[in-house]
């Protein structure tokens, strides 16, 4: 799966989910209708700033956003997303001068529906 596409799902579900058309957001966003279509479908790589402005019409958050992508590419390449915390070893410790200092996994989830004023 390409990133557009998963982008363009993700954005797509959460449009439906709220029961909306694709010309009220594409014109609260402010882009048209058919670019809006295309980068739905996966067909077109929207810019940071086109996401932005989706993102905003659809009351969604960025980070919201990109941790949905992430899933979606991570079931999709079967990849096991990282738990809350610190990252588990994927192997039977090693003595403590064997291994390397494991770093700290900041979940972001948490954040992601705040809003800041």
């Amino acid at each position: 799966m390409k990133l557009r596409e998963a982008v363009g799902g993700a954005l797509r579900r959460r449009r439906q989910h709220q029961g909306r058309t694709l010309r009220e957001v594409a014109e609260a966003a402010g882009v048209s209708l058919t670019y809006l279509s295309e980068v739905e479908r996966g067909r077109k790589e929207a810019s940071s700033e086109v996401l932005e402005a989706v993102c905003a019409a659809l009351h969604l958050g960025l980070a919201e956003l990109f941790f949905e992508v992430a899933e979606t590419l991570a079931v999709a390449e079967s990849v096991p997303v990282p738990a809350i915390g610190f990252l588990a070893p994927s192997r039977p410790r090693a003595a403590a001068h064997d291994r390397a200092p494991m770093a700290p996994v900041l979940d972001l989830r948490a954040f992601a529906g705040r809003r800041t004023a």
